[in-house]
């Protein structure tokens, strides 16, 4: 496998960042208590057979520290009790901890998850944001008690622009910034990322992403720069200035910037199959050369915390490894801010829950991310604490570097929320100025994979069809983690200031005196010149985003592409992607084709670079480049450059301009795995969530109610569902019957012969939480199992997995030629299940016909 050594590159860049490279391994920094930065503590790890910290490289601290704030935060922590104290670990959610409880407890810091926000309501105003954010400081600063009041502050996963709130400036999502190669255009996007957050109340953004991404099926691949780490080197600081400020200026977290976060330590890009979550397996080397190369150039550039990965490297949970969070982290890249969790992610460590770890603290975990059990991991923290298995200097240790990043970012002197600088001023979000950077952002990430004669750039005063379902859905084109963690439940209507890829064509050609006409489904009653089809991947986010290989596997596009080509009209593809997939029918069928990735708010850059001016000039040439390797089959995914089998149809760094002749021939259009196109129908829930073409809905005698973010409620109130966790964040849904009605997957008719020859059999990961529903049955395509005796038998039994042969339904009924609801569940209720999975699978040798 392909090692690049960068090594010497990051020794280079550090020298720069910190005018010094210091090889002396002796150093410690003295923290306000007095104890060094290695505090004895209860071994956490056995990981010294993995993790030599001495092959890391060396550097000291950057931030300089100020003898002033250091008596200051001695003397608040003097006046603290240990309750106090251990408040100032936790960060709860906000929809699962309230103001008066910030108050009781002295949290030091409460989120938005991706489906939390002020009410409830993922689309509220701007407005409600900054109030809540008022009313959890004043809760925080209230010393009515006796308390110390020291502000909680707010963190927010601002992944690309503030894409929490309404209204806001959406950027491109990272695989498209690192197309765009341009660490200036990154500064200038953080620093607007910075304003927007301001505008709301925000203290602190979960961002930059720093994964090297080294396996496409990875579900945050798109939160990734690129397979190479050179690009995410030349990123991260950039980005973490944008956010924070140069550091060494007056600028420096001033009241125009927000505390930045560089995540996941580490490994996160690099999961064997690129199971979301899952084990890190590459070398040390690999670890350090690769997957951290981001971290000490952004710890260079200031950046004040740092947040844990889920991922294991070898077994062991980045969470609980002492060897990387403390000795490499913090006294070998010189760390000296404070290390936040990811969601939950301190339960997954060996021997913990959420509710209790303090092998994740000892290990270098400095605060908590506990959304929800925040109360029980408080008293049981504090215990551990009072029992001495949490040292209380290791507990002084990380409230003083958490009160040290408030301090540094002027929290503590800070006036509440809704009386500082930009707070309420929502031209902010998005801004004219804004705007013009994301769409320069567009235009720069967009890659030219093929333009057979010259097809682009294409006349202003064209007749011109604009088809596919992404043609006008800015959700589509801003992807996951956009106003709701998965990035649906969106319409255009939640994008004020935005504009979709068919609006900033209709815009262009109409100015040059053209048309331009939506047909999503491709009619047309006046032949156009040329028809631009905008199709690709639904927004998802994190393990729902998970995949089994890269064929693209849905034919939208292509059908309206071949219906096109008999017709004789030429076509272009407008890909939106957040991972290079493999579409070589698409690319045959297509005159010219882009990879548009996440574009996000700014839909009009497309049109910037597709349509020539006036004299038949391109207006902006394309200037991206992949910044991910192109597969030649959907089976390379892992494909990256250097690796000794590299053999990509698209190699990296490829990527096409208006002064390229270059011809595509035609290509293979054997995908390299087994089976068709279609088997990806036989997947209907991945994690607690619809995948692909399906969706969910709730009947009951008050009509149909379409879900989304896998939360609502049917009309007459008699069926609700809601995310739960179970291994991993909302990764199931608990639906709960208090009276009649149906809980519905459907979608397009797919056909399920060819599984039924197979003798494939229906997959149900469940738990059944109560049963006391006289009937239940479980549907397929129109044939009915009644299972109400069973689920009552399962009842507090924990999680099951059913194997149904889909044959049983075809006993009882069912047509599989054309099944549009593959799985309906209708009880009269009570009825309480929560749910996992559902797929088809081959047909073992016991499935029944019963659960």
């Amino acid at each position: 496998m392909f090692k690049p050594r960068i090594y010497s590159l990051l020794g280079f860049m550090l020298c720069i960042f910190t005018a010094s490279c210091d090889t002396d391994n002796s150093t410690t920094l003295p923290v306000a208590d007095g104890t060094a930065t290695s505090v004895k503590a209860p071994a956490v790890d056995s990981a010294s057979t993995l993790i030599d910290p001495q092959n890391w490289p060396k550097q000291p601290a950057v931030m300089l520290r100020d003898a002033e704030m250091e008596n200051r935060i001695s003397e608040l922590m003097a006046r603290m009790t240990l309750e106090e104290k251990v408040g100032q670990i936790m960060q709860a959610d906000i929809g699962s901890v309230t103001p008066e409880q910030v108050r009781e407890f002295n949290l030091g810091s409460i989120l938005n998850g991706g489906s939390s926000a002020p009410d409830m309501n993922l689309r509220n105003t701007p407005q409600s944001w900054l109030t809540l954010a008022d009313e959890f400081w004043e809760a925080s600063t209230d010393t009515s008690d006796g308390g110390v009041g020291i502000p909680a502050i707010w963190g927010t996963d601002a992944m690309h622009g503030s894409s929490n709130i309404v209204g806001a400036t959406l950027f491109p999502h990272n695989i498209g910034l690192g197309a765009a190669n341009d660490p200036k255009l990154m500064y200038e996007i953080g620093r607007i990322t910075a304003l927007e957050i301001r505008a709301t109340g925000f203290d602190w953004t979960f961002a930059p992403t720093v994964a090297v991404v080294r396996n496409d099926r990875w579900g945050r691949t798109y939160e990734g720069y690129s397979e190479d780490p050179r690009i995410v080197v030349a990123y991260a600081p950039s980005f973490v200035e944008g956010l924070q400020g140069k550091y060494g200026t007056d600028e420096f977290l001033d009241e125009d910037h927000t505390i930045a976060t560089a995540k996941h330590f580490t490994g996160d890009g690099g999961t064997f199959n690129g199971k979301d979550q899952g084990d890190n397996r590459s070398t040390e080397a690999e670890l350090r050369d690769i997957h951290a190369a981001g971290y000490p150039v952004a710890i260079a550039a200031g950046v004040q915390t740092v947040m844990a990965s889920y991922n294991s490297f070898h077994g062991r949970k980045l969470h609980g490894m002492k060897s990387m969070l403390t000795d490499v982290l913090v006294d070998q890249m010189g760390f000296d801010g404070f290390v936040v969790g990811d969601w939950n992610g301190h339960g997954q460590v060996e021997g913990c829950s959420n509710e209790s770890c303090a092998t994740s603290f000892n290990a270098g975990l400095d605060m908590f991310m506990v959304p929800e059990d925040w109360e029980a991991l408080y008293y049981n923290t504090l215990e551990q604490v009072r029992n001495g298995e949490i040292t209380l200097e290791r507990l002084d240790q990380a409230v003083a570097r958490i009160l040290r990043v408030k301090m540094r970012a002027g929290v503590l002197d800070a006036s509440k929320p809704s009386a500082r600088k930009h707070a309420g001023d929502w031209a902010l979000l998005g801004a004219p100025e804004h705007r013009m950077i994301a769409r320069e952002a567009v235009r720069k990430s967009l890659v030219l994979l093929k333009n057979e004669n010259d097809i682009l750039p294409l006349a202003g005063n064209s007749k011109v069809l604009v088809a596919g379902n992404g043609a006008n859905d800015i959700g589509k084109q801003a992807g996951g983690w956009t106003l709701s963690w998965q990035g649906t439940g969106n319409s255009n209507e939640h994008f004020p200031n935005a504009t979709s890829i068919f609006d900033g064509i209709r815009e262009t050609v109409e100015a040059a005196g053209g048309q331009a006409f939506l047909s999503e489904s491709g009619l047309w009653e006046e032949k156009p010149d040329v028809a631009i089809v905008v199709f690709g991947e639904d927004p998802y986010a994190e393990g729902l985003g998970d995949r089994a290989n890269v064929d693209y596997a849905i034919d939208d596009g292509l059908e309206l592409l071949s219906a096109f080509k008999q017709a004789g009209i030429p076509t272009v593809s407008v890909f939106i992607s957040g991972r290079p997939l493999w579409v070589n029918p698409e690319l045959n069928l297509s005159d010219a084709f882009v990879a548009a990735w996440l574009p996000g708010s700014e839909g009009g850059g497309i049109a910037d670079v597709l349509f020539a001016d006036a004299q038949g000039q391109p207006r902006y040439d394309f200037t991206g480049k992949l910044s991910y390797s192109w597969p030649a089959t959907a089976v390379q995914v892992e494909l990256n450059v250097g690796d000794d089998d590299y053999n990509p149809l698209f190699a990296y760094g490829y990527g096409l301009s208006y002064d390229d002749s270059v011809s595509v021939a035609a290509l293979s259009e054997e995908s390299g795995i087994s089976g068709n196109r279609d088997d990806a129908n036989g997947q209907f829930l991945v994690l607690g969530d619809p995948v692909g073409n399906w969706r969910i809905n709730l009947r009951d005698d008050g009509g149909v109610t379409l879900i989304s973010n896998v939360r609502g409620e049917s009309v007459a109130g008699r069926l609700q569902i809601v995310p739960a966790d179970h291994e991993i964040q909302e990764d199931t849904f608990i639906a709960t019957w208090s009276g009649p009605a149906s809980l519905v997957i459907e979608g397009e008719p797919a056909d399920f012969q060819r599984q039924l020859g197979e003798n494939q059999a229906l997959e149900l990961s469940y738990q059944v939480l109560q049963a006391e529903s006289p009937s239940v049955t479980l549907t397929m395509g129109g044939g009915a199992l009644e299972l109400a005796e069973q689920f009552a038998l399962k009842s507090g039994a924990g999680w099951q997995t059913a194997l149904i042969s889909i044959s049983c339904f075809v006993d009882h009924g069912a047509q599989l030629d054309a099944v549009a609801e593959p799985l309906v569940i209708t009880a009269d209720g009570p009825l309480k299940l929560q749910f996992a999975s559902a797929r088809l699978v081959a047909g073992p040798g016991d499935a029944y016909c019963k659960l």
